[in-house]
C-alpha cells in the first residue's frame, strides 16, 4: 500500500498525528550494522517540535525505541521497528475541525476517499507522520557510511517568500547549516528570514520557501533506466513529504531558458576519472547518476493551517468560515531540511542494494 518506500530497503510508517504514537517498519537492512536508539535520536531531535521560537510549540521530546530487529547494538537483517509515542495531544484545538474542512488540507479529500478521518490533528496528512521516515533514514545513513564513508547528504533553507539565501552547495557545511535556527547555508539571510516568519506568525499568517539539497561523493552507477530513475525516484520521496508542491534537479526549469550548445556538461579526463566540467545535469543523466554533486530543489507551500479566518464549507455541505486554532508552524522549512535529508538517504540506499544486487 502506500504507506511503504523503497524496494530492498522499504519502509512502512505508520500512526496517526493525535494517536497514540508514530513509527516506522524497516525490512532489508543488512545485519551487523552498529546502530543504537542514541543514533536515531540525533536526527529526530532535528525535526521535533518546540526547538525554537520560530516552529510550533507543541512539546514533544519525540524519543525514540527501538522494538525489534536489534541485538547487542548490531542489526540483525530482521525487520526493525522504532517508534515514538505522542505524549502532548490536545485534540479540543481541533474540536470544530470535526465539522468543518481545512482550506488547502487533506480534510475533504480524505473524507471524501475514506468517508472518515482522523480530525483530531490531520492524521496521516499530518507532518508528524515524517518521524518514521527520519527514524528510518537514520538507519539508512549508517548503512550509507559502511558502503560510502565519503558520501555526504545535506539540505539547506534556500529561500523563504521572497528572501534568497546566497550558498555554495560545493562548500556549505552540516555546522554553517545546523548553527542557526532556520537551518539556512548563508549567514546574512538568517536573521531577515526569521524576521519574516515571526511577522508573518503574528498576523495569523503562514510563507513556504524552497529547500535545496546536495549529495557529494556520490558513486557512479546508482539508478536504473527508464521506471527506475533515481531523479525519478527522488522527485517522488520528495513530493510524497507534506506541503510540498515542486521539484527540480540540476538546471530545473531554468535550463529551459538555455540552448543545448549552453546547457550541455562537457566531459573530461581528470587523472583516471571521467568528469564533466560544469554540472547543469545535477548529478544525473539518463537516470543514473554519473559521479558529480547531486543537486535538487523542493518547493514547500505555505501551511495550509493558518489563524485567520477563511471561507470554507461544513461535512454537511453549508458555506461557513474557520479560523485555526492549535499549534503550527508558521514555516515549515527549518524543519523540513532534515527530513528532505532522510528522504535523500532511504532513496540512495535503496538504490545502492538495487545497483549492488544487480551488477556487483
Amino acid at each position: 500500500m502506500s504507506n511503504s518506500f523503497g524496494q530492498l530497503f522499504r519502509i512502512s510508517t505508520w500512526g496517526e498525528s493525535h494517536g497514540g504514537g508514530v513509527g516506522v517498519v524497516i525490512d532489508g537492512c543488512p545485519p551487523c550494522i552498529p546502530l543504537s536508539e542514541e543514533d536515531i535520536q540525533t536526527d529526530l531531535d532535528r525535526r521535533r517540535p518546540g526547538q525554537s521560537d520560530i516552529v510550533t510549540p507543541r512539546n514533544e521530546a519525540d524519543r525514540c525505541e527501538i522494538l525489534s530487529g536489534v541485538f547487542e547494538g548490531k542489526t540483525l537483517g530482521t525487520p526493525i521497528a522504532i517508534s515514538v509515542r505522542n505524549k502532548d495531544q490536545r485534540a479540543s484545538s481541533y474540536s470544530e475541525m470535526k465539522d468543518k474542512y481545512r482550506p488547502s488540507h487533506a480534510d475533504y479529500t480524505y473524507d471524501a476517499k475514506y468517508g472518515t478521518r482522523a480530525w483530531h490533528g490531520g492524521g496521516r496528512a499530518s507532518a508528524r507522520e515524517t518521524i518514521g521516515r527520519v527514524a528510518a533514514a537514520a538507519v539508512a545513513k549508517k548503512v550509507l557510511a559502511t558502503l560510502f564513508p565519503e558520501l555526504e547528504i545535506l539540505a539547506w533553507v534556500q529561500s523563504i517568500k521572497d528572501i534568497e539565501a546566497s550558498v555554495d552547495a560545493d562548500s556549505v557545511s552540516f555546522d554553517t547549516i545546523e548553527s542557526n535556527i532556520v537551518r539556512t547555508g548563508d549567514p546574512d539571510a538568517v536573521q531577515p528570514m526569521i524576521d519574516l516568519i515571526k511577522a508573518t506568525r503574528s498576523e495569523g499568517n503562514s510563507v513556504g520557501g524552497v529547500v535545496e539539497s546536495v549529495v557529494r561523493n556520490v558513486p557512479v552507477g546508482l539508478g536504473n533506466p527508464v521506471f527506475g530513475k533515481l531523479d525519478a525516484t527522488l522527485a517522488q520521496a520528495m513530493l510524497s513529504l507534506p506541503a510540498t508542491k515542486g521539484f527540480e534537479i540540476g538546471s530545473g526549469f531554468a535550463g529551459t531558458q538555455l540552448t543545448g550548445a549552453e546547457h550541455n556538461d562537457p566531459f573530461f579526463m581528470d587523472g583516471d576519472t571521467i568528469r564533466t566540467s560544469s554540472n547543469r545535469s545535477g548529478g544525473v543523466q539518463g537516470g543514473i547518476s554519473n559521479g558529480e554533486n547531486i543537486s535538487f530543489r523542493v518547493a514547500f507551500k505555505p501551511t495550509a493551517t493558518i489563524m485567520t479566518a477563511q471561507q470554507t464549507v461544513s461535512t454537511s455541505g453549508e458555506d461557513t468560515e474557520l479560523k485555526g486554532r492549535g499549534r503550527h508552524d508558521a514555516c515549515v522549512l527549518p524543519r523540513a531540511v532534515p527530513i528532505v535529508e532522510a528522504m535523500t538517504a532511504l532513496t540512495l540506499l535503496d538504490h545502492a542494494l538495487l545497483q549492488r544486487a544487480q551488477c556487483g
